[in-house]
């Protein structure tokens, strides 16, 4: 019997043949599919690696599992494989919203030791120890950032991991360079959506102007301030930018895929001492939503 948020055996079936498979060096594998689901168990409780149930196996295995692939790229590989199969079919909608969240970090996540030999004092230093790690300090304790690239449908592209008091304007670029969905034959990678629905938060010049070289429809409101500013300069402050105001309703996409994804507690909260396997948790996540449907079921409830 499948577990509650345990992987269905349709899901399954559609990444087993995409996971690793026995080289003949070494032990075999432990079940993947166990290991898996106990790494969607500590997503979904956020509770820590030592409490993982007798079900899954031991918890060594399943810790060394997740880092092992969360090093080696097979989470983002998996994710970027279940794109591939939805864009084949024409199942990915590129009309694609961009936003993040902020996600609370917890005690536990502070003190990751910084790559290189560390002194007493070094490791007393709590900016040290948050170097790298993709934290960032405000008013309200140390957070993480989610900045977050979907389709249409609200099924995650592009995943980046910032510390929390980072700009998301600053961002824009980084999400939009993650956004890569290799073809199921030959030719290259996709990288270009018809447009791209944002908030305020991304109002620029800059940012138009490089969706506008891309051929890319920008679909962003402008600012307050902005605004005055342009009308405060007449004719010199020029035209103010296109707008859709309708296509502008369906960025509410970005925001019900963040509340999805922060079902799992170990996102909403980041528990986890390393940036890099916070953001494979993103991905897994991330993962499962894309697994939901078969690709070709999605395409039909559409047609």
């Amino acid at each position: 019997m499948v577990g509650r948020g345990e992987l269905t055996d349709a899901a399954w079936d559609r990444i087993a043949p995409l996971l690793p498979g026995v080289d003949g060096r070494g032990r075999p594998w432990r079940d993947h599919r166990q290991v898996i689901n106990g790494g969607l168990w500590l997503l979904r409780t956020g509770a820590p690696w030592r409490d993982l149930p007798e079900r899954y196996g031991p918890w060594q295995t399943a810790y060394d599992r997740f880092a092992r692939w969360e090093a080696d790229g097979t989470w983002t590989r998996l994710l970027e494989q279940v794109q591939v199969r939805d864009d084949s079919v024409g199942a990915v909608e590129w009309t694609v919203s961009v936003d993040s969240t902020i996600s609370r970090a917890h005690q536990h996540a502070a003190g990751a030791r910084k790559k290189g030999a560390a002194t007493r004092d070094e490791l007393e230093d709590p900016a040290r120890a948050t170097a790298g790690q993709e934290l960032g300090r405000s008013r309200g304790g140390l957070t993480t950032k989610v900045h977050l690239a979907c389709d249409g449908r609200g099924l995650p592209l592009a995943v980046v991991v910032t510390p929390g008091n980072v700009n998301d304007s600053t961002v824009f670029g980084e999400v939009m360079d993650a956004l890569r969905v290799p073809r199921a034959g030959s030719g290259r990678p996709r990288r270009k959506p018809d447009a791209v629905i944002a908030d305020k938060a991304y109002s620029s010049r800059a940012i138009r102007q490089s969706l506008r070289r891309k051929g890319i429809r920008a679909v962003i409101p402008e600012r307050a301030d902005q605004k005055a500013n342009r009308v405060r300069r007449g004719q010199t402050g020029g035209r103010p930018p296109t707008f859709d105001r309708e296509l502008y309703k369906a960025r509410n996409v970005v925001e019900r895929c963040f509340d999805r994804l922060k079902q799992f507690r170990a996102i909403a909260t980041r528990f986890d001492k390393l940036a890099t396997r916070y953001k494979a948790g993103v991905h897994l996540a991330s993962l499962i939503h894309w697994l939901r449907e078969p690709a070709q079921d999605r395409l039909s409830d559409r047609t």
